[in-house]
């Protein structure tokens, strides 16, 4: 930490003491750390940064967490965006917002409202709280300029967040993020910020509520996705067992709405993670992608038979499948194999009935499994690969909408988010759950479960394994050591690793592909495998992907350890 650095951090904390706006609260949490050097400089080194996926951060009070006054800055900023870029043809333009269950959200998320009111900008807010990709489909839905979800996803209790949508209710793009930061980077003073109070809002009629009929208009939609409706409404329905957690989040009553719309009748919701809980006080961490998350909805999953597990994180957009395997242990499917498993059974019953476009497509993320593009080459279906983040396949979903070139059928990441259907554009856990289900009950009736599936693709298509490896590095002296390890590899490659030729290098750095330019490191092995470093767009770590195919299981396995020891030790010797 530079000296600079130092000064500025304690000159922001000072004017943040002195500042009239700054309510006495806050203050007073500011006084509580008089003294604390670390602490003040970790809260006011730098703004909260407003990256491509909006803001995420610890809360708190200064200007690097999350706060009513970070938050009031970003949606000024948003509000001066969509002003100067209104035309007589777009006319006034509207937002939708909507909220998680953490600590806060409904203040961050109406206060958010107040700040577009104040601008003369009407706002649709939801009642309570609504999953992710609600937001994105009403955003479409009711022909808004832009949307806003507060939320963090996944992270731990003591972090929220702040996603910014646009008209086509996809995340902000890289293009229209910039001018966002723009915008806000332009407001020097709190004063800046505009608020009006909610009744006045509601008076001008530029506080709008949506309640029962826009909920009902999602769950239709999504409902609506499903591919084996009659036989959900037979036998199989009331027999196949489901236990469902929404980890204390959002996907509570949505995902119940549509099993339950779909034919299921014999679901199971964990008790103690039904409502919802900023603190998420079951769990480590509310992320379905840790078998940790599952450990209450396996109890109830062995007490009532059940034949498929499933979980959804706080707002909804990420769902986690937990199977059992031959052995009847409840195991938990990877993002990777999830995603493949759905993509087999989209494209397989499309077939069947002869509804298989000939223009098909499906997109996955490049540090996604392979697999589940094998699998659509096998359906004859064309496969794109993007950046991370869904915001980048929803723009390839919008761009197939307006071009016709493409048939949109399935798209999915590794980090469990996945969409089929054109009705949104962020990923979707409601959906997600509908198809897993559907697929496992299904296959039930023919009389295999969905390990037993995946198994045979395995056969057909090789195994694939795949893992992810992550180092927390916070605060500024974390931004720099994330720094230096990319360019320790972006400047001495490997010529092998773990034994292994390095056949090819990936710097998206200066876009490939046709890419936008991205700061990822893709290594191609001569076997086939690869792995890949990422810094997290959310968080303050740094991500290794791994992926490795082999004849069984076991050799998979085995070469999958080799690699990620290898590659670790290096990014250990740099962390």
């Amino acid at each position: 930490m530079t000296q600079s650095s130092l000064n500025t951090a304690a000159a922001k904390y000072e004017a943040w003491l002195n500042d009239p706006l700054i309510d006495e609260a806050t203050k007073a949490e500011l006084r509580g750390i008089a003294g604390d050097e670390k602490e003040i400089t970790d809260r006011f080194y730098r703004d909260l940064e407003f990256g491509t996926g909006g803001l995420r951060g610890v809360m708190g009070a200064g200007t690097n967490r999350l706060n009513a006054y970070t938050v009031g800055k970003a949606t000024q900023g948003l509000a001066n965006w969509l002003l100067a870029n209104e035309s007589a043809e777009s006319g006034k333009p509207s937002v939708v917002i909507a909220h998680d269950s953490r600590n806060l959200s409904p203040e961050f998320a109406l206060d958010s409202a107040l700040v577009l009111a104040a601008n003369g900008i009407t706002t649709y807010l939801f009642e309570g709280l609504r999953p992710t990709p609600q937001l994105s489909f009403a955003v479409r839905a009711l022909n808004a300029a832009s949307g806003i979800v507060i939320t963090a996803s996944h992270n731990p209790p003591e972090y929220n967040g702040y996603k910014a949508y646009g008209a086509d209710g996809c995340q902000l793009i890289p293009e229209e993020a910039e001018q966002v930061i723009a915008s806000i980077g332009h407001i020097v003073d709190l004063g800046e910020i505009k608020r009006i109070s909610r009744e006045e809002a509601e008076a001008q009629g530029l506080l709008r509520w949506l309640g029962a009929d826009a909920d009902q208009q999602f769950i239709d939609t999504v409902a609506a996705q499903s591919l084996n409706g009659e036989l959900l409404k037979g036998e199989i329905g009331e027999k196949f067992g489901v236990v469902f957690t929404p980890l204390h989040g959002t996907g509570n009553m949505p995902v119940r709405e549509v099993l339950k719309q779909a034919g299921f009748r014999n679901v199971h919701i964990v008790p103690e993670q039904e409502q919802p809980d900023g603190y998420f006080s079951t769990v480590k961490s509310p992320n379905p992608e840790e078998r940790e998350a599952f450990t209450l909805a396996i109890a109830l999953a062995k007490e009532t038979g059940a034949d498929i597990i499933i979980g959804t994180d706080p707002d909804a957009d990420r769902m986690g499948a937990v199977v059992k395997n031959n052995e009847g242990e409840y195991v938990v499917l990877t993002g990777n194999q999830s995603g493949a498993l759905m993509v087999h059974y989209v494209l397989s019953q499309l077939q069947e009935r002869g509804k298989l476009p000939a223009n098909g497509v499906v997109v996955k993320t490049i540090v996604t499994s392979e697999m589940g593009a094998d699998i659509a080459l096998s359906y004859g279906v064309a496969v794109e690969n993007t950046l991370t983040g869904f915001k980048y396949i929803g723009e390839k979903m919008t761009r197939y909408e307006q071009t016709g070139e493409r048939a949109f059928l399935f798209g999915y990441e590794e980090s469990y988010g996945y969409l089929t259907g054109t009705y949104a554009r962020d990923k979707d856990a409601i959906v997600a759950s509908l198809l897993i289900c559907e697929a496992a009950a299904y296959y039930s009736s023919k009389g295999k479960t969905l390990y037993d599936v995946l198994l045979e693709l395995y056969a057909q298509h090789g195994v694939y394994l795949e893992g992810l490896e992550s180092r927390t590095l916070k605060g500024f002296d974390g931004v720099q050591q994330i720094a230096a390890i990319m360019d320790d590899w972006r400047q001495n490659p490997p010529a092998e690793i773990g034994g292994v030729k390095v056949e090819r290098v990936l710097d998206y750095a200066g876009g490939l592909d046709g890419l936008r330019p991205e700061n990822v490191l893709k290594y191609l092995r001569a076997d086939g495998s690869w792995f890949c470093l990422r810094p997290s767009g959310t968080e303050p770590k740094i991500k290794v992907y791994f992926a490795v195919k082999g004849e069984s299981t076991a050799a998979a396995a085995e070469s999958l350890q080799a690699l990620k020891n290898a590659v670790m030790a290096r990014v250990d010797s740099k962390a």
